[in-house]
């Protein structure tokens, strides 16, 4: 661990002109200056603003001077507590903005704009540091739901300035936030002493688990305890994508891997008993009985860990049991399936004897062995063993990828490897809910860039996009229309390819206002083009399929993403396959990028 350059800001004595006053943000900052010190000691330097020294200007400046000083082996860490609040976005903001709402945090002399200080980190972040910011305070207005709890929101001042900004790529640090952009966060009283809900729950996760836990499991445990506090606000990550900053520890270190390789699932104690954070969106059946038989497993090695068992799966978590052992109520594990009721997909293994022994013994939970004779339903694969290598192929005898070494004993797990990759990006693509109340609320429009005619499916339902002359690839942009008149709806856009990858990078999970529009790349031009691998020829095609999937709430996107298979480095996936749920849908649009054939003839 190198230093910690810790930035610690609380505000409760706001003037009246500015926000009505707080009682637990200088309490915050203490707690969390005291938990530095226990966890960093000497390592960490810390900064603090109060009341009316975090100013605009002093806040900037210290974000730029003190914490932009981190290394690249230094942690920077920003912890606000104080209001929060919102305006009206106009402009270019609207390209980034989906809700049609700028979001602020509020200092004691006004605002400094989320977008203004992701910039900030963002630069702090380019010298090599960790950069992390916690921020206990509302992202949006609402009426107080809670009698005994403090609002932390500030209603905009006509003077306060929510211009646009400018705006780059995906961002360098890590958020870990009090509250949905559509909800407010509060303040209450804890063992005596006032704080805000989501600083007392962190503060206790980090205690409860020590140091070496990820930011993902801090902010999944910090929101169960703000649960079972009784508190109606939902903390949130972002990014949340597998290996990056989300799965480095809270005060810096390498990411850790050693469950995501696995598995993207989280098994924490929340207000109704223990759950996993996934559900049917993720691809377990939805109910009761229907979850009878899924099981998951604890990954990390310690005594007593073990199995849990499904109870109830509802649209986005698991309700489950512990099987003979008791998880700790304030930890978080990480977990993976290990057992559910009907494997998504099949094989038969065409070899000997001995080969089908060690494929059977290599096989995960989403895919079952079959004899050959027998009749398999659903995905099927069939495995052609001969001469120390192994083909993964269709029912039609076509291969799904390269053949694969089938000669020492850890060939077979990577075969078993390759099959469960591929169930789970077929049944990503293949992913067809039942009627929802979400159903053609949003609409996905792929236009060619500086054209406004939207692309139109051809006669066999695809979208064709064609190289240019000189070999020019397309560009084109992709919006998400919102067309419900009175709901705001969380959209996550997949970009499946044909070379089995999945990613969210397009539109990584936002909510979207009713009547507005989501931008892909926040309104960047979308570059559509061969593989690197593939030779830009007459005839050369590449396919993606671009699945939408909207929800009343938000999802965990980790499921979601699979790099592109390759049998050198190809890993274990044993994440759910999709299913059905309710108060969710998707939609997908299968797209082609062609070179076309030259011209011929006497016009040519």
């Amino acid at each position: 661990m190198g230093t910690i350059k810790a930035l610690l800001v609380g505000i409760d004595d706001y003037p009246a002109s500015v926000a009505s006053a707080l009682g637990g943000c200088a309490n915050d900052i203490a707690e969390a200056g005291r938990l530095l010190a226990d966890l960093a000691g000497e390592q960490a330097d810390i900064t603090v603003l109060l009341n009316a020294d975090a100013t605009v200007a002093a806040v900037t400046d210290a974000v730029l001077r003190h914490l932009g000083s981190a290394g690249p082996d230094d942690t920077a860490l920003l912890w606000f507590s104080g209001h929060g609040t919102q305006e009206a976005a106009t402009g270019d903001d609207l390209l980034i903005e989906a809700t049609g709402l700028n979001q602020a945090l509020v200092c004691v002399d006004g605002p400094l704009l989320d977008k203004r200080l992701g910039a900030l980190l963002d630069r702090v972040a380019a010298g090599g540091a960790q950069v992390t910011a916690v921020l206990d305070c509302c992202h949006s207005g609402g009426a107080t739901r809670e009698a005994e709890l403090t609002q932390r929101y500030a209603p905009p001042r006509p003077e306060w300035d929510f211009g646009a900004r400018a705006h780059g790529g995906p961002p360098r640090h890590v958020l870990l936030a009090a509250s949905r952009l559509n909800e407010p966060s509060y303040e209450g009283w804890f063992e005596g002493r006032r704080h805000g809900a989501f600083t007392h729950a962190l503060v206790g996760a980090v205690r409860a688990a020590g140091p070496g836990a990820t930011c993902r499991e801090l902010l999944a445990a910090a929101a169960a305890r703000v649960q079972r506090a009784g508190s109606t606000q939902h903390p949130v990550l972002f990014p949340d994508l597998p290996g990056g900053a989300a799965d480095r520890p809270l005060l810096g270190g390498a990411p850790r891997l050693r469950g995501l390789t696995a598995s993207p699932h989280l098994l924490r104690y929340g207000a109704d008993g223990w759950e996993v954070d996934c559900g049917a969106v993720h691809g377990l059946r939805e109910g009761g009985a229907e979850a009878q038989g899924t099981t998951f497993a604890a990954l990390e090695e310690g005594p007593g860990r073990g199995v849990v068992r499904a109870v109830e799966v509802s649209a986005a978590r698991t309700l489950v049991t512990p099987v003979d052992w008791e998880p700790e109520p304030e930890r978080v594990y990480p977990v993976a399936l290990s057992e559910v009721a009907l494997p998504p997909a099949s094989v038969a293994v065409d070899g000997s004897p001995e080969d089908v022994r060690r494929l059977a013994a290599a096989l995960g939970p989403l895919v079952r062995l079959v004899d050959g004779a027998e009749e398999a339903l659903g995905l099927h694969f069939r495995v052609r063993v001969r001469d120390g290598r192994a083909s993964v192929l269709r029912r039609d005898g076509t291969e799904f990828t390269a053949p694969l070494p089938f000669a020492a004993p850890a060939d077979a797990e990577r075969v078993a490897d390759c099959l469960a990759h591929l169930t789970r990006w077929h049944q990503l693509r293949d992913l067809t809910p039942r009627p929802s109340l979400l159903d053609g609320l949003v609409e996905l429009e792929i236009t060619p860039w500086g054209s406004a005619e939207p692309l139109r499916p051809d006669a066999s339902g695809e979208i064709v996009c064609e190289y240019g002359g000189g070999l020019r690839p397309p560009w084109v942009s992709i919006r998400l229309h919102n067309r419900s008149p009175d709901r705001t709806l969380w959209c996550v856009l997949l970009d499946l390819t044909d070379g089995y990858a999945s990613s969210s990078e397009l539109y990584r999970g936002h909510f979207i206002g009713p009547g507005r529009t989501g931008h892909a790349l926040d309104g960047d031009p979308v570059r559509l083009s061969l593989p690197a691998s593939q030779a830009v020829v007459p005839g050369a095609e590449a396919r993606d399929w671009l699945k939408l999937i909207v929800a009343d709430r938000e999802l965990s996107t980790v499921p979601f993403q699979l790099p592109a298979w390759h049998a050198a480095t190809g890993r274990r996936i044993l994440g759910p396959v999709l299913g059905a749920a309710g108060r969710w849908t998707a939609v997908t649009v299968p797209l082609r990028t062609l070179v076309p054939e030259p011209v011929s003839g006497p016009d040519a």
